[in-house]
Formats: structure tokens, C-alpha cells, sequence
């Protein structure tokens, strides 16, 4: 008789690897016909800052931001449409990039400030991550679904063929130019 190729585990909780969540937390995002959005989480209902506005349909990406990076271990996340469809995934908070340190240069008082160069693309998801090759930083996207990069002239004269992309990381959105 074969044994099986892979290692069964105890239905022992104490037997558990420490550390590691037996349930994952639950986020409940429950969307209106009218577009405004109320969250749960392990069934406590969740509230915009004081003052903020009801969260709508477009704050889905920053108010999961918020919850993964408050837990710092994925979450379990749940949409239900007011149509009565629902959407289940598990979503992992996201590796937090240092920005770059900008080159020192000397400060004077006659410095003239640097020249930015911009470049506009669309069809981005809101709040999704953009690339921007060559890959010297990151964006997000607006609400909106449209992403810019800036760069100084400095940063742009390091590509050789002055290219620019922005790449979208969960739309597949992809804009490229040569930013003047």
C-alpha cells in the first residue's frame, strides 16, 4: 500500500503552528442601489472617519487597504451587490515601498527648482498600484481610474530611449509615452 504524497495534518488546535490565524479576519462589504458601501468586520460594523462622508462603491480599495495593513495578515473579504450577487476573495496586504531618497544636492539660495515631466494613462482600476518604467517609483491610481507619473528631468534622462510606462498591477492597464 502507497502512502499518500503529502502530510495530513491534526484536527487538533493545539497542534496548530503558533502564529498563525486559524480564521482569517472577515470583511464584510455590503454595496446600497444608491452606491453607498457599510463594512464589517467580524461582524462589528466598521464607520467612516468623524466628519467623513457615508464610504461609497469607490472607497472599496482604500477602506481593504486600511483593514490589511491594520491586521498585517490577509483578510477574507466579502461584497454583496444590491442585486443580491456576492463576490468572495482572500486579499493580502501589500509590501509598503520606501520612497526613494532624492539625490542630495547642494542648497543654495538661487536654486532654480527641478523641471517635472508628467504622463497621464487610464483604464486603471481606482486605488489599484501603478508601475512607472522604468521602474524608479510607484503610484496609485485615482478614483477616477487615471494614473500619472512624475519625474524630474534628472530621472527621465537616466532611460536612454526616454520611454516611460505605467502599468497597471491588477487592471493590466498599460500606457507608455515619451513625456516632453
Amino acid at each position: 500500500m502507497s502512502r499518500p504524497r503529502y502530510k495530513r495534518t491534526s484536527p487538533n488546535p493545539a497542534d496548530a503552528v503558533a502564529g498563525v490565524p486559524v480564521v482569517l479576519p472577515h470583511v464584510v462589504m455590503t454595496i446600497a442601489e444608491d452606491g453607498t458601501m457599510t463594512v464589517t468586520l467580524d461582524g462589528t460594523a466598521r464607520e467612516p472617519e468623524a466628519f467623513a462622508p457615508p464610504w461609497r462603491r469607490e472607497d472599496f480599495a482604500a477602506v481593504l487597504d486600511q483593514l490589511t495593513a491594520q491586521h498585517h495578515s490577509p483578510v477574507r473579504v466579502e461584497v454583496r451587490e444590491a442585486d443580491g450577487s456576492v463576490f468572495t476573495d482572500i486579499l493580502t496586504p501589500g509590501k509598503r515601498r520606501p520612497h526613494p531618497a532624492p539625490d542630495p544636492e547642494p542648497v543654495t539660495a538661487t536654486a532654480a527648482p527641478q523641471e517635472l515631466v508628467v504622463l497621464h494613462g487610464e483604464r486603471f482600476v481606482p486605488g489599484e498600484d501603478v508601475a512607472i518604467a522604468v521602474v524608479i517609483g510607484h503610484s496609485d491610481a485615482a478614483p477616477d481610474g487615471t494614473a500619472r507619473a512624475l519625474l524630474t528631468a534628472g530621472q527621465l534622462a537616466a532611460s536612454p530611449t526616454r520611454e516611460i510606462i505605467l502599468l497597471g498591477r491588477v487592471s493590466g492597464a498599460l500606457t507608455t509615452g515619451h513625456p516632453q
